[in-house]
Parts: C-alpha cells; sequence; structure tokens
C-alpha cells in the first residue's frame, strides 16, 4: 500500500473578528494585542443604571473630562495583552529570584554597613503604602475608565505596584526582622516626613475622574517618586555605600518605570493630540500634581539624601517636565 501525503493550504475564510477588521482597515491579520483589545468595551444593552450612581451607565465615557472620539487611540506600544504581560513579568521574576539567590549565597546584606542598612529601611519599608496605594488608583481607573486600551494596562499596571510592595516587603525581611515592617508602616502613619505624601496618596483614593487619576498617580507621582527614590537615593547613594544588595534587590522597580513610562507617555501624548481643550486640561491637572507631589516629596528626599535631597528632586522634576513636554502638556 501507497500513502501518499500531500500538504495542502486552507485559506480562512475571514483573518480577524469583524468588530476587530472595522478598527484596522479591512480583513487583515490582527495581532493578539490587537484581537484582545481593539472593540471589547461594552457600550450597549446594559439592563440598568448603577443605584449607586446614577448619572451615568455602568461604563461610561462622560465619567472623565477628557473626550476622545475614539478611546482606542490610546494604545500600548508594549502591546501588552494578558499573555505578552504575565510572560515578561514571569521573565523579571526570574532575574529578580537569582538577584535573591545571588545576595543570599554570597552573604551580601551582612557587608552592607549598619548605618546604609537603617536609613534604607528607614527610607524603603513605607513605600510599601505609597505602592499599595497606585495598585488601588489603577484599580480605580481601571473600573470607572473607559476603553479597554486605557483600562486594561491599568489592571496590569495596578498588579505591577502590588508586586513592587511585595518585593519591597521581601527586601525588609531579608535586611532585618519582621519588626522592620511595622516600623515602616508607624513612619507611614505618624512619621512627620511622609504626612504629606501620604496624605496626598489618600486624596487621590477619592478623584472622580479616572483620567486625572491616571495623570496624578501614574504620570507625576511615580514620574517623581521612582527617579528619586530608586535613581538618586538607592542606585547613587546606597550602592556607592556598600549596599549594592539593596540595588540588586530592588532592581525590578526602575526597570518597571521606564518600561511603563513608554505607555503613560502614549496614553497622555495620544489624549493631548485630540484637542485643545484635552491638552489644556491635561497640562492643568499635571501642573498641579506635580506641585503637590513635589511639595510632598521634599521631606523625604531630605530623609533619603540630606542636603543633596532638593537638588534629586530637582532632577526628577526636570526629567518629568520633559516628558510632558514630549507628550505635548506643559507641568
Amino acid at each position: 500500500m501507497n500513502i501518499d501525503l500531500q500538504a495542502r493550504e486552507i485559506q480562512p475564510l475571514r483573518q480577524t473578528f469583524a468588530h476587530v477588521a472595522k478598527y484596522i482597515g479591512g480583513d487583515k491579520t490582527a495581532s493578539r494585542y490587537q484581537e484582545a483589545t481593539l472593540g471589547a468595551q461594552p457600550a450597549v444593552n446594559f439592563h440598568y443604571r448603577p443605584t449607586w450612581d446614577p448619572q451615568h451607565e455602568l461604563f461610561d465615557a462622560s465619567r472623565s473630562r477628557i473626550e476622545l472620539a475614539d478611546w482606542y487611540v490610546l494604545k500600548d506600544p508594549r502591546q501588552f495583552y494578558y499573555a505578552s504581560w504575565t510572560m515578561t513579568r514571569a521573565r523579571q521574576q526570574d532575574s529578580i529570584e537569582s538577584n535573591f539567590q545571588f545576595v543570599d549565597q554570597r552573604g551580601m546584606v551582612d557587608k552592607i554597613p549598619d548605618d546604609v542598612r537603617r536609613l534604607a529601611l528607614k527610607v524603603l519599608m513605607p513605600l510599601r503604602h505609597a505602592a499599595w496605594g497606585a495598585n488601588m488608583n489603577n484599580a480605580s481607573i481601571c473600573a470607572y475608565g473607559y476603553g479597554t486600551a486605557f483600562t486594561a494596562p491599568a489592571m496590569f499596571h495596578a498588579m505591577d505596584n502590588l508586586g513592587a510592595a511585595q518585593y519591597l516587603t521581601r527586601l525588609g525581611l531579608t535586611l532585618g526582622e519582621p519588626a522592620v515592617l511595622d516600623a515602616g508602616k508607624r513612619d507611614w502613619l505618624d512619621g512627620a516626613a511622609w504626612q504629606l505624601l501620604r496624605r496626598a496618596v489618600e486624596d487621590s483614593f477619592v478623584l472622580s475622574d479616572p483620567f486625572e487619576l491616571f495623570v496624578a498617580q501614574n504620570l507625576v507621582l511615580d514620574g517623581l517618586l521612582y527617579p528619586l527614590v530608586y535613581g538618586s537615593f538607592v542606585d547613587d547613594h546606597v550602592a556607592l555605600k556598600g549596599g549594592t544588595a539593596v540595588a540588586m534587590l530592588t532592581a525590578f522597580m526602575p526597570e518597571w518605570h521606564d518600561e511603563s513610562a513608554r505607555w503613560v507617555d502614549a496614553v497622555v501624548k495620544a489624549a493631548a493630540a485630540e484637542s485643545a481643550a484635552n491638552r489644556t486640561l491635561l497640562s492643568q491637572w499635571a501642573q498641579a500634581w506635580t506641585e503637590r507631589a513635589a511639595a510632598a516629596l521634599a521631606p523625604v528626599a531630605e530623609l533619603a539624601l540630606g542636603g543633596a535631597g532638593a537638588a534629586a528632586l530637582d532632577d526628577a522634576r526636570t526629567t518629568l517636565a520633559d516628558r510632558c513636554r514630549k507628550s505635548g502638556i506643559g507641568a
């Protein structure tokens, strides 16, 4: 018996879903990101308005003062959907696990000078709570924002901030005893250096406009805090004084911030390009929150860097202003 095997090409009847095709300009092959994002926002057939907010539909673009003809213009340049996001974070998790193993095997924590270790814990442990606040805010953006291109990455961002808080917790347990976590919580609640920042974070919880919350948390607060703490303090101060282990164990944070800033800036740029009204509103939000965040971080900068803190905060503010300018808004 002879078996003749032949390859046959089967042409699909269509290349993607109809609701995706109308966004990419015809029946073309769509990426996984496009199929997971475009046209996925529920827009019709809602059964009732929420009893706690009868002025709006369950999903309602009018919750924000930002107006967009198409909310899918807020695309993520990283092309993150659930699978690509989890695979990226899994690789980063493997890298951080290797860092923790490297630090432990070589006894690097024991080589950190006591004063450097105490200062690192004093500055970094309260930030567990700031990261939790960022988690809450991005969950709120996901809940009340509009358009899958805007809300889905916000949920990923929320979980990333939870991961940052967990890495800080693990760092505290590596450098000290569980009591350092309680000390960090007490500092966050009562320490003089932290109260302006805590109040800014807690006030952001009640912002009703999801886009203003996006600007306040993801653009401004994170845009000042991460370069100040993980750049000027950890990399440029602690690491140079014998705290290389601290820089290795927090390596995720600056890497993540640089990556996520691409998404944040792309969202702001797309919204600002839509209209002069959007640009004005975004600029007002960025300017107001930059002033408040800079004032809130000034005591933290002094706690971390002493007399050099003000200059480090100014550098972070300059970097943020450059990002805003490139995105088409003022700050």
